[in-house]
């Protein structure tokens, strides 16, 4: 009969004739065998080598077969190894007894070798069956296990390319937005240069003309002190005296009116710089006021709403090198979402009544970072943004907006502007009902 040559067989009986008769035949037969007289030797050294099959008398002095199939099935590295025992008690209720404890097999003395050798073989293809299968069992689920992180990390990366894919969609629509929108105010800015050059270069003739002409006037009116009633009456008609006081402040006003357009043709180009491909040294405060012209018209009063507030607090900033156009888009977002949330703050049943009380204001205060560069603060005293969507504003399709009224990219995106292509910072600290503070640090 065939048998496996390294198999490890243990052999426990109190009774050495039966020892030597056992280990025998069954070293004749190719086993590699250990025999002990008592359980307790078994228990003691069972851990040095652990065999592929145990032969246990159920009869012996200390502790007896049984016992010692109970601590071997209790004990996490034997309870595995297949126990048969050896008896010579023939009670159906003992043979019950010790399969209930967890033996495979029973042998019946007097030993018959033919019948201990069978059963062996029997049960050492049982175990390697057993070996096997567990083996193929844990490796299908590992492969399992494998597959399924696989798909895991599959199915995230199409996740993350598709969300990447639609950023990178929405951007470039943003930047064709910001792109035309850069190339229109230029053309505005340029079409108001041109007259406001020419009435700009006349004022000045203009106010030197009238001087002159008044001049001209008075000593007129000191050498001729009686021209007659006709012009006299005609004087008094035009209001003459008043048109003469009056002409300076209007041409006062007037500069100043040409002033302001200059300074917002000067705003229009500054936020139309739209050169992306490379950096330039800007003073970032004039992209912030540029930006802030371009959204003039959402924050004045409306009858929906007062005007809302514009605290500028500006410290001395050096000149940063940056790219203007991704910049002024950045802080177009970051005005335009307090511009909405103050919007949608008036728009609530509980504040329709109070919308005369309402003082809503954004503040931007700005500081140089020593040994760094610069930190913006824009923050708003508008409704705030709860603590599990403000730790995610950032994430792309995420938006604190009612439904409907933003993409969820705009952050997304202006927080990519400023780490990505500035490698600075951008962080978002809220509380409901308190208001936004946006931080952005810039590296010179």
């Amino acid at each position: 009969m065939e048998t496996p040559s390294q198999d490890i067989i243990f052999i426990v009986d109190d009774s050495r004739t039966n020892l030597e008769y056992i280990l025998t035949f069954l070293t004749d037969a190719g086993f590699s065998v250990l025999a002990f007289q008592s359980g307790e030797e078994l228990i003691e050294k069972i851990n040095n080598m652990m065999p592929n099959i145990i032969l246990l008398d159920v009869v012996m002095s200390g502790i007896d077969g049984f016992e010692t199939c109970k601590i071997l099935k209790k004990t996490e590295a034997t309870k595995d190894i297949p126990v048969i025992f050896m008896t010579g008690l023939s009670d159906t209720l003992d043979k019950i007894k010790g399969l209930s404890l967890g033996a495979v097999d029973y042998i019946t003395k007097p030993i018959q070798p033919e019948e201990v050798l069978a059963r062996i073989n029997v049960h050492l293809r049982l175990q390697k069956e057993i070996i096997q299968r567990t083996q193929a069992q844990a490796s299908l689920e590992k492969l399992t296990a494998e597959l399924e992180q696989r798909v895991e990390e599959r199915t995230a990366e199409l996740t993350d390319s598709l969300t990447k894919l639609s950023n990178a969609k929405f951007q470039l629509i943003q930047s064709e937005k910001m792109s035309s929108l850069g190339e229109l105010v230029a053309g505005v800015a340029h079409e108001i240069n041109n007259p406001l050059n020419f009435i700009t270069g006349n004022m000045a003739l203009l106010e030197e003309y009238f001087t002159e002409i008044t001049a001209h006037l008075q000593l007129y009116q000191k050498k001729f002190p009686d021209p007659g009633y006709e012009i006299l009456d005609h004087g008094e008609d035009i209001e003459l005296n008043y048109m003469i006081k009056d002409l300076p402040s209007m041409i006062a006003s007037m500069k100043l009116g040409l002033d302001r357009i200059r300074e917002i043709s000067l705003s229009l180009r500054n936020f139309s710089r739209a050169d992306q491909s490379k950096k330039i040294t800007i003073n970032i405060h004039e992209c912030i006021d540029s930006t802030l012209m371009i959204l003039q018209h959402r924050i004045k009063a409306s009858p929906e709403r007062p005007e809302i507030k514009i605290i500028k607090d500006y410290g001395k900033l050096p000149l940063v090198n940056c790219y203007p156009g991704p910049m002024n888009q950045v802080f177009m977002n970051l005005f335009a979402n307090a511009i909405d949330a103050f919007d949608e703050q008036i728009n609530r049943a509980d504040y329709l009544n109070k919308i005369h009380h309402l003082d809503q204001k954004i503040t931007i205060t700005t500081c140089e970072i020593p040994d760094y560069g610069i930190s913006i603060k824009i923050a708003d005293n508008g409704p705030g943004i709860a603590e599990e969507l403000r730790s995610k504003i950032f994430d792309p399709f995420i938006t604190s907006k009612s439904r409907g009224q933003g993409t969820g990219l705009g952050l997304s995106i202006a927080r990519s502007i400023i780490v990505e292509k500035h490698g600075g910072l951008l962080e978002c600290y809220s509380k409901v009902n308190e208001g936004t503070e946006f931080t952005i640090e810039l590296p010179k």
